[in-house]
């Protein structure tokens, strides 16, 4: 299936009707029936496998149970999170599709793994955002555990929203920590063992510190970049600015 591409003028019939069939209001959505439309074309779950992970991975694969699940391997990982990795794939029996960066790429721009020090929004466009735009290039859609309750910068994220050529489905959005926290309890799932180490938000090992009481949740990622929030898997509905650029880069 061929996607879309960004509607001229903004304008977007596909996401307006899904929208209108599915989340007609606030407190009337129905993800079951947006997940399963034809118009998402082939689908799949982009996760971290981070905190809260196994949460929208259980409830997704339980209405699509072929769906892909793709994790981006940084290399830079905690070995706590691939072997949480390992633990719920088998548990979901999941269809784990790992993506992983270009090594020809890292050896050029970060030869020695320590750009995360020097520039850590390359870091994270070299071994996040380039992998996972080439995975994504044979799929209409994909799926995101982002919520509001996360931080102020996602307060505002819709469930269904445009990136680039793709729809993304935020299923979660809507939900309370407390929601969650009752998910896990409902469906017994699996706890990343580094939450209960003061990680409530865990990224990559050098860009990822513990949480102090009262701060924000995600405030131990790049705790020493204060202007960076996001990966950049995240940004804006129509190929924003700081993709742009990315992809100039890499041409």
């Amino acid at each position: 299936m061929n996607s879309p591409v960004w509607p001229v003028g903004g304008l977007d019939p596909v996401l307006e009707a899904l929208q209108e069939q599915y989340l007609p209001q606030i407190a009337d959505y129905d993800i079951e029936g947006l997940l399963c439309d034809a118009r998402l074309g082939r689908s799949a779950i982009v996760s971290s496998f981070g905190a809260e992970s196994v949460v929208l991975l259980h409830y997704v694969s339980r209405i699509v149970p072929d769906i892909d699940v793709l994790f981006i391997d940084t290399h830079k990982h905690f070995r706590a999170t691939l072997e949480y990795r390992d633990t719920v794939v088998r548990a979901l029996d999941l269809n784990l599709v790992n993506v992983e960066p270009d090594l020809a790429e890292l050896a050029k721009e970060d030869p020695y793994g320590s750009l995360f020090n020097i520039d850590a929004n390359m870091c994270c466009t070299l071994r996040k955002v380039f992998p996972l735009q080439d995975a994504l290039l044979g799929y209409g859609s994909w799926v995101s555990g982002r919520k509001r309750f996360q931080s102020s910068t996602r307060s505002a994220i819709p469930v269904l929203e445009r990136d680039i050529d793709k729809i993304k489905v935020n299923p979660l959005t809507l939900w309370s920590k407390h929601d969650i926290e009752n998910y896990f309890i409902e469906h017994d799932l699996p706890r990343h063992p580094l939450e209960a180490k003061g990680y409530p938000s865990i990224g990559c090992q050098p860009c990822t510190r513990t949480v102090k009481p009262g701060e924000d949740i995600r405030a131990g990622r790049w705790a020493g970049t204060p202007d960076k929030t996001e990966c950049g898997l995240h940004i804006g509905p129509d190929g924003n600015f700081a993709r742009k650029k990315q992809e100039g880069r890499r041409g």
